[in-house]
């Protein structure tokens, strides 16, 4: 446990302990995680996209997006504290909020264990350290768990997000990090770009050993899944999409789904 009494978010921003705090959190995620850790209570605000655990977020003020943010009903409700993320949020937004919220709490997991700091940050700043410690060790637990079962062949899989345009995910994402856990990597598609667009081609498919379809941000389903996988003729498996990108309390569940996606493969 953090033992300066001051908390470190992921742009080196030094944080005190606030147990009064009032947030507006604009990562699903992460709202999920605060209400995990019993800070329920202290949410003032969330966006649409803030909708797990449902009957708690329920009751807390909607706030647009996480992309196209409502500044001014921020404004109204007077937080102490707004939690954002480099990936979800956008800078001017992020930039806007901080000339009259106190505290911008910024966060980037980019691998499955960067959500012990993550649970220690929040539970740190927020009074919550106890259930932030608890919440570390069954996920150390899990972790143990995951590395302990039994490897599979390495693979070279395509992780889709969306199409029309067709997009994946680099190597540095935290979903590569994910599929990283199993030995199991993505193709680089375009240098430099964390969220790359691509054309099928018969050279693209050659190189992979199966594709995963994600039911998030785009939904894909099974139909789409059953007929891509008879149009370019290797394995197409839907992947639940929480479950490989959310970071926060959902990782927990997040390493006990790698397992299961590992036996899913097992067979090509």
């Amino acid at each position: 446990m953090n033992t300066s009494k001051d908390f470190i978010d992921a742009i080196g921003r030094r944080h005190l302990p606030t147990a009064d705090a009032r947030i507006v959190c604009l990562v699903p995620s992460i709202t999920e995680l605060l209400c995990e850790l019993g800070l329920a209570a202290r949410l003032v605000g969330r966006t649409g996209f803030c909708i797990h655990p449902h009957e708690v977020v329920a009751g807390i003020p909607k706030v647009g997006g996480t992309k196209d943010v409502n500044v001014d009903k921020i404004r109204r409700l007077a937080p102490t504290h707004v939690v954002v993320n480099i990936d979800e949020n956008e800078k001017p937004t992020v930039e806007r909020l901080a000339e009259f919220v106190p505290h911008v709490v910024v966060t980037h997991p980019n691998v499955p264990r960067d959500n012990l700091a993550l649970a220690r940050l929040m539970g740190g700043i927020f009074g919550a350290e106890a259930a932030a410690e608890r919440w570390c060790a069954a996920f150390e637990a899990e972790y143990a768990a995951l590395r302990a079962s039994a490897a599979g062949p390495q693979r070279t899989v395509l992780y889709c997000i969306w199409q029309d345009p067709w997009m994946s995910v680099s190597q540095d994402t935290y979903i590569a990090s994910m599929l990283a856990e199993l030995g199991w990597r993505v193709p680089v598609l375009e240098a430099g770009v964390r969220y790359p667009r691509f054309q099928w081609s018969e050279e693209l498919v050659r190189g992979l050993d199966a594709v995963l379809l994600s039911t998030e941000p785009y939904r894909f389903t099974e139909a789409h899944a059953d007929a891509l996988e008879k149009q370019i003729g290797i394995p197409v498996l839907l992947v639940d999409g929480e479950m490989m990108s959310w970071y926060g309390s959902r990782a927990l569940a997040g390493l006990q789904y790698l397992r299961r996606l590992r036996t899913m493969l097992e067979g090509i």
